[in-house]
């Protein structure tokens, strides 16, 4: 770029974001000059960095560190997305993408299948989860600098030959590509003659046309109960939302309300369409994933007193993102409003603005938050998460479980596990205390290390010492510390066995019976789905919930 498109440049963007500030009704005057000057400062830098640094740079690289990196001051939810994201953002709302039908994780050298869906071109080519893809067609993983799971992509009715360890043997294996539907509604089926299951995992662009039709057919095959799976569903497309409460509200209804600075944001959303049955007895499940739309569907319809909400309190994210359209393909997502349930209450757990010491986003305390009533007259609360009228067992999402997954040792132990054990009947599979062990000396064996923020502060104490002279005085109490710390971390790992135990089991139960066989599996050992056919089964246990 020449100096003195560089300098045209300078003079046009300010003017051009300026001219687009004062068409807006959100900024004060005094946010006009402020903005223009910090533009003007930016676009200084950026040319003096490119034009003299004294390695050649990349603008693009620059640029989308740059913003990304701003926007990590807001929330979690306001992103950048270059063209690369906007292409997975349109995966994950449509829910149709072309390729290998499998979730694929990227790592430096290889190419991780995690989950082959069932019948899909990978299922078909014989590769299962945990195989480690190392070339694809003549292209080894590990020279990609870029993004190597597009590699896989390619045309409906194409081949790729994949080259891949298991259990450290090289295979090779010709997968043909096929157009794949991620569906909004993996599952439906009867859990008994008169209660029927539906799992909705994603509010992508099919949620509610998926659930309308599970309804339905559940219906028809004689459910006169209901039981919608929440859990683990992140959210996604509030429009699906309110769609999916209309199944079972009346038209005309008041699902939620989004709150903004920008007035042209502020909306109310009823429900549009005549609903499927008003009157069919409904319980969702939700837990700690359950989060954003989920919470839409699940809080309106705990407020209307329509459905009975059963597991623990979900993930509490009452913030609403939009998407905005930038140049040349790309876009911003930005948090625009915050919603409320129709008693009124916002959900949103975190406060994103009022950070502590450290910088990190603040739960709102309970002390702090606010009754309200739902129709009926039942008392509910804001301030973290929809919480269920039947409290099941916590999820013990800590921050040790957290980083065991983090580590995909949940992953790689049941991986392991698929191979040295042959299981007949899968319905009677269950995890032992000497497999928890053997799970635990796993961790070991896999050098598995997690660092608390205590050892971190005991440990940066330590190091200021040494420079004080003092390391020696403390070294035999620093060192007693850190013993008794170690302890408490095993012990950590046994007050969460129960939690573990039934990650491990999910991922190993889906090694052998793919999704579906998971969801078969769990209809008659999952607790909460149990709790939820017994509320049911008792029409007095159901409606005593709901006064």
């Amino acid at each position: 770029m020449t100096m003195k498109h560089l300098l045209k440049k300078k003079l046009i963007i300010p003017l051009v974001v300026l001219t687009v500030l004062l068409t807006g009704s959100a900024f004060v005057k005094s946010d006009f000059f402020e903005i223009a000057k910090q533009i003007e400062i930016f676009t200084d830098l950026f040319k003096e960095v490119n034009m003299n640094y004294v390695d050649e740079t990349n603008p693009a690289d620059l640029m989308d560190t740059a913003i990304k990196s701003m926007l990590q001051d807001l929330d979690p939810y306001t992103n950048f997305m270059n063209e690369q994201d906007v292409e997975a953002a349109r995966i994950n709302n449509t829910g149709d993408y072309i390729g290998i039908g499998a979730k694929v994780r990227t790592l430096k050298d290889k190419l991780v299948i995690v989950e082959p869906y069932k019948d899909y071109p990978a299922d078909k080519a014989g590769l299962k989860a945990g195989d480690e893809i190392i070339k694809v067609g003549n292209t080894l993983v590990e020279s990609v600098k870029d993004d190597a799971g597009d590699l896989l992509k390619g045309s409906p009715g194409t081949t790729v030959d994949v080259t891949f360890k298991r259990q450290g043997k090289t295979q090779t294996a010709t997968i043909n590509r096929a157009e794949v539907e991620i569906n909004a509604v993996p599952y439906f089926s009867m859990v008994n003659d008169k209660t029927g299951y539906i799992v909705l995992s994603r509010f992508s662009e099919k949620a509610a046309a998926q659930t309308n039709y599970a309804v339905r057919d559940l219906k028809a095959q004689g459910a006169k109960h209901l039981i919608l799976d929440l859990r683990g569903n992140p959210g996604g497309l509030v429009n699906e939302a309110i769609d999916i409460v209309n199944i079972f509200v009346p038209k005309g209804q008041l699902v939620v309300t989004t709150k903004s600075k920008v007035k042209k944001y502020n909306r109310t959303y009823y429900t549009q369409k005549d609903p499927v049955d008003t009157d069919i007895p409904l319980v969702i499940l939700i837990d700690g994933n359950s989060a954003s739309a989920s919470e839409i569907v699940s809080g309106s319809l705990q407020d209307l007193d329509r459905a009975v909400i059963v597991g623990s309190r979900s993930f509490g994210k009452g913030l609403v993102q939009r998407p905005k359209l930038l140049t040349y393909g790309t876009q911003v997502k930005i948090t625009i409003s915050r919603y409320y349930t129709p008693s009124g209450r916002c959900i949103q757990a975190l406060d994103y603005w009022h950070r502590n010491e450290k910088g990190e986003a603040v739960r709102v305390k309970q002390e702090n938050y606010n009754e309200f009533k739902t129709k009926n007259g039942r008392k509910v609360f804001d301030g973290g998460g929809i919480l269920p009228d039947e409290i099941m067992t916590p999820s013990q999402n800590t921050a040790l479980t957290n980083a065991i997954a983090d580590d995909n040792l949940i992953f790689d132990f049941a991986t392991d596990y698929y191979y040295k054990h042959k299981i007949d009947n899968i319905d009677t599979f269950k995890l032992t205390d000497a497999d928890f062990t053997n799970f635990k000396n796993y961790l070991k064996a896999n050098q598995f290390s997690f660092e608390t923020q205590t050892e971190k502060a005991l440990k940066n104490a330590f190091e200021a010492a040494k420079k004080e002279s003092f390391d020696d005085d403390i070294k035999t109490d620093y060192n007693t510390l850190v013993s008794h710390l170690n302890q408490s971390k095993i012990k950590a790992l046994d007050e969460n066995k129960s939690y573990l135990l039934d990650q491990l089991t999910d991922e190993i139960v889906k090694r052998y019976v793919y999704r579906e066989g998971l969801y078969d599996y769990l209809k008659t050992h999952d607790p909460e789905i149990r709790k939820a056919t017994d509320i049911l089964g008792s029409p007095s246990a159901y409606l005593e919930y709901l006064r």
